[in-house]
């Protein structure tokens, strides 16, 4: 048994010389190199990846699923509510979020949600609203601006 690393020897038999097929009649393998005569497992590479002798391969018999829409815009998000962080009269947009920590990026746009409640007029720069964020910061007599 050895004792430390640098006397580490492999067992008898666990390391094989490379036998070289295809080196003539009197080697014992040569001319078909072991492979038989004719045949798909007699040529070279001509298994594709998948293959499964003629069988629908998995990856075909597996359902496909969803859809992805490669124009699809990821808005962040800001909900009303957090709004009123805010100085009344003030103007909001993309960059005072930012600075604000209500937003960490501003990824596609910023969409406004009307999650919550608005209790100051502010005028607020988006790049798209909901239907009743809009209508909160209009009732509290703000504006909502889209913008591209």
């Amino acid at each position: 048994m050895a004792t430390s690393l640098n006397d580490l020897k492999n067992v008898e038999g666990a390391k094989h010389e490379h036998f070289r097929r295809g080196q003539g009649l009197g080697s014992g393998n040569g001319k078909t190199s072991g492979k038989g005569q004719k045949g798909q497992g007699a040529h070279a590479h001509t298994k594709k990846r998948g293959f499964e002798g003629g069988q629908m391969p998995l990856a075909r018999r597996i359902p496909k699923f969803g859809f992805k829409n490669i124009n699809r815009k990821e808005y962040a998000i800001v909900n009303i509510s957090r709004l009123n962080v805010f100085k009344d009269g003030e103007e909001v947009d993309a960059t005072k979020l930012i600075e604000k920590g209500l937003v960490k990026k501003s990824l596609d746009g910023i969409k406004i949600l009307g999650k919550g409640t608005l209790e100051r007029k502010l005028v607020v720069k988006a790049n798209a609203f909901s239907a009743s964020a809009k209508e909160a910061i209009e009732a509290k007599g703000g504006k909502a601006e889209v913008i591209e």
